[in-house]
């Protein structure tokens, strides 16, 4: 098996893990939330959490695309408005099976694109009008690659989920601090020890809680990125364009106005270039270790 599958399946499995991790920090900080207002309501607690991050998953999946485009300034184009870029979109799409999703551009001199949707049926991919500019055809090719793996293996389902997810932590640690501090809780019916140790855990989850929630949203953010670029490499059979565009990439500084810190993670490289002083809080791998990964991919 080439390395290139072996990425793949490595990544496909760890973002799994931490996605699943994810659902049990929320399951746990429900329970605990229930047994805190009241003793032995801790499954009552874990059901209101479930049905809550139902409800905001199932929102921002269905308007999360419509909303990040319209945020990026990006609009539309027709084949007649730039042809090679949407044949270029339109040959890679069949090649890897999927419809062609909806293209947008973003004028903007800032080398960046992102894709967005619940699924390849409602699937779009923008692009700035400086990435079509300062990048070659095989480049562009590796970007678009790029972007539409991400809509291939879902991601851009599942980083909406995840933001959606982590959303819904940050709300109820917020809600949970406010019982912390003007609820006593239990009913009444928990001695002085019990309460303490409740009160104690609840001041760490409500620290803790939204910090964790971000950790793994970025580190599944990260893995997802690994796990494009290696699956927009097959597509192409040639890494070394995505790693060109890549250099090219992360070495632009132009002021990217049209991303935000919750969108920045769509994007093909971190548009607001902050947190990267730390792999940990940063939304994309280091450029120099994707750059290194492409070029070590064997597809013979």
């Amino acid at each position: 098996m080439s390395l290139a599958y072996t990425e793949i399946a490595r990544n496909k499995r760890r973002s799994w893990l931490l996605l699943f991790l994810f659902i049990g920090l929320l399951m746990a900080l429900g329970f605990f939330m229930g047994e805190f207002a009241t003793a032995g309501a801790g499954v009552e607690g874990l059901i209101i959490s479930a049905v809550v991050a139902s409800i905001w998953v199932l929102i921002t999946v269905y308007q999360g695309g419509r909303i990040t485009l319209s945020a990026s300034g990006a609009k539309p184009i027709e084949k007649r408005d730039n042809r090679e870029l949407y044949n270029l979109v339109e040959n890679l799409s069949i090649a890897a099976g999927l419809p062609t999703p909806k293209i947008y551009v973003i004028q903007s001199a800032a080398l960046n694109a992102f894709a967005t949707g619940r699924d390849p049926n409602h699937s779009a991919v923008a692009v700035t009008t400086g990435l079509m500019e300062k990048l070659d055809k095989r480049e562009l090719e590796g970007v678009i690659a790029h972007e539409l793996s991400h809509i291939g293996n879902f991601d851009t389902r599942l980083m909406m989920i995840v933001t959606a997810l982590a959303g819904t932590v940050m709300i109820m640690a917020d809600v949970f601090l406010r019982w912390t501090f003007y609820r006593r809780g239990g009913g009444g019916r928990r001695d002085g020890r019990l309460q303490l140790a409740l009160m104690v855990v609840g001041v760490l989850l409500i620290i803790f809680s939204p910090i964790f929630a971000t950790l793994i949203k970025l580190a599944i953010s990260r893995k997802r990125e690994y796990l494009a670029d290696a699956s927009g490499a097959l597509l192409t059979r040639y890494p070394e364009g995505l790693a060109s565009a890549l250099e090219k990439i992360s070495s632009d500084h132009t002021p990217a106005h049209f991303a935000t810190k919750g969108t920045a993670h769509l994007y093909i490289s971190n548009p607001l270039k902050a947190g990267t002083w730390s792999k940990w809080f940063s939304t994309h791998p280091p450029a120099q270790n994707r750059i290194a990964k492409l070029r070590e991919m064997n597809l013979g």
